[in-house]
């Protein structure tokens, strides 16, 4: 519960440091898409342009953070109030069957539901919901693509590998994102080089 607390704290700065890069741009009278130079293309000499694209550039940052540190504080809390969770959790990491892959991430649409929920390319899927390596035969992720499609708009626990490193993450596949399928990422069966 402390770290949980830890990480509010943490939140709650980010947050702080938002509105303030926030209050830039509207001190300017723009948003994150208000153009910066004129219909002749020069650019605006009614804004501060320096001072706009540093609060940009911060902004996208800070969300990015904003985001990370609010899945942390999920996870936080999920073990806070289910300590059985942090025993399954420490335990499914010292067997190391469960840290198998099955597939892996071959692409990810940006602004697709896999783009929000942290899934990148070259991640290898240990994990997607109750599904493992012992659920599917050679190059058949069958079982994944009807468990995606029963589960539109209800969040799936994946754990993938990232560099060697486990990552936990939460998927709710939707369709009407803007792009193909309910996802908005490419997934293939992975064999583990010999």
């Amino acid at each position: 519960m402390e770290h949980a607390r830890a990480l509010m704290q943490k939140k709650s700065e980010i947050e702080e440091q938002l509105d303030a890069q926030i209050s830039i741009l509207k001190a300017n009278n723009c948003t994150m898409e208000t153009p910066l130079v004129d219909a002749e293309g020069f650019p605006r000499a009614d804004i501060d342009i320096y001072a706009i694209r540093g609060a940009r550039v911060r902004i996208i940052e800070l969300r990015n953070d904003l985001k990370a540190i609010t899945n942390e504080i999920g996870k936080a809390l999920e073990v806070a109030y289910d300590p059985a969770l942090a025993a399954a959790s420490a335990a499914a990491e010292a067997a190391p069957q469960e840290r198998r892959p099955f597939a892996k991430v071959n692409a990810v649409a940006p602004g697709s539901p896999a783009a929000e929920a942290d899934l990148q390319r070259e991640d290898l899927v240990v994990k997607f919901g109750p599904l493992d390596h012992r659920t599917f035969t050679a190059s058949n992720l069958q079982p994944l693509a009807e468990l995606v499609a029963t589960s539109e708009n209800k969040r799936i626990a994946i754990k993938v590998l990232r560099a060697g490193q486990p990552v936990f993450l939460n998927l709710t596949p939707r369709s009407g994102w803007g792009g193909r399928g309910t996802l908005g990422c490419h997934i293939v069966p992975y064999t583990p080089p010999s």
